[in-house]
């Protein structure tokens, strides 16, 4: 990926080795690292609809994660990762303004181990996730090796696509359609609620692809490579191959992700029209 400008998002918080708690925002990313645990879940919610639970919603995180040790190139990503928010800022600001509506920054926190959420306690075991009660995204960087190094995802569009992924669910927040899905979920039985949940996350992957269709046309971000680095990522976090990698087989019915072929079809589906609209998921269209 390409970003010329490089200008980095002043909504990131770094609470890598604060101790603090607090972290600090800035838009060149600092220091910090927070080891905090809080006791309650979010008004007695589930959390699985909301902390998206492990990896790019859905990966269980490996043997180092969250060890609160900074590594080579950290910092680096950290930039990264920055200028992946501004932009997805400048997509998603557009895309409201279009529909007269505005569109709210959501905060992206750095943090390893674990870390205090309006949601509950935080940890690098959940891998990236959003909590729209505080509306921040929190991320492990230590994340990034697992999805290079066990599960075959290399790049930076990789990258890209699991900050975008979050943010989507940050859309869907301001939206509406998170809480109208975790009503709904708590009105059925668990195997429709997974499948509401699946819906939820693959129209995330969609609204992802939909920013980076418009990053690209409107400041050429996208590289030779980058389309297929995205979809490897897509592929690599499905549910039915998480499960055979963990168990030997899937179980359908209890997938809360979708399919590598249900994530690959939906971001394509966002990255190729590029529209909001055409990411229902929720539709009775197959999934």
């Amino acid at each position: 990926m390409r970003f010329e400008s490089g200008e980095q998002s002043n909504n990131v918080e770094d609470r890598r080795g604060s101790g603090s708690g607090r972290g600090r925002r800035a838009g060149r990313i600092g220091i910090g690292t927070i080891l905090v645990a809080l006791v309650a879940i979010y008004f007695g919610v589930d959390p699985a609809i909301f902390l998206n639970s492990a990896g790019v919603d859905g990966v269980p995180p490996g043997p180092g994660a969250g060890n609160g040790q900074r590594k080579a190139g950290e910092d680096e990503l950290a930039r990264f990762v920055s200028m992946v928010l501004a932009d997805t800022e400048k997509t998603w600001h557009a895309l409201f303004a279009a529909a007269g509506r505005q569109y709210r920054e959501p905060t992206l926190v750095l943090f390893s181990g674990a870390t205090r959420t309006a949601c509950g306690v935080g940890q690098s075991a959940m891998g990236p996730f959003y909590c729209p009660a505080d509306q921040k995204v929190y991320i492990d960087l230590s994340f990034y090796d697992d999805l290079r190094n066990r599960f075959r995802a290399p790049g930076d569009f990789a990258q890209a696509y699991v900050v975008a992924h979050e943010i989507g669910h940050h859309v869907q927040n301001l939206l509406g359609i998170s809480s109208r899905v975790q009503s709904a979920r708590q009105q059925v039985s668990a195997a429709e609620g997974n499948r509401l949940s699946v819906r939820l996350e693959l129209q995330a992957d969609c609204l992802a692809g939909v920013w980076a269709h418009h990053a690209d046309r409107a400041r050429s971000v996208l590289e030779s490579g980058d389309v297929e680095e995205g979809l490897a990522a897509a592929a690599a976090i499905g549910d039915d191959r998480l499960q055979r990698q963990a168990q030997g087989h899937a179980v359908p019915d209890s997938f809360t992700h979708g399919s590598s072929e249900q994530r690959v079809r939906w971001f394509r589906n966002g990255l190729a029209g590029g529209e909001v609209a055409g990411c229902n998921t929720f539709d009775g269209g197959r999934l």
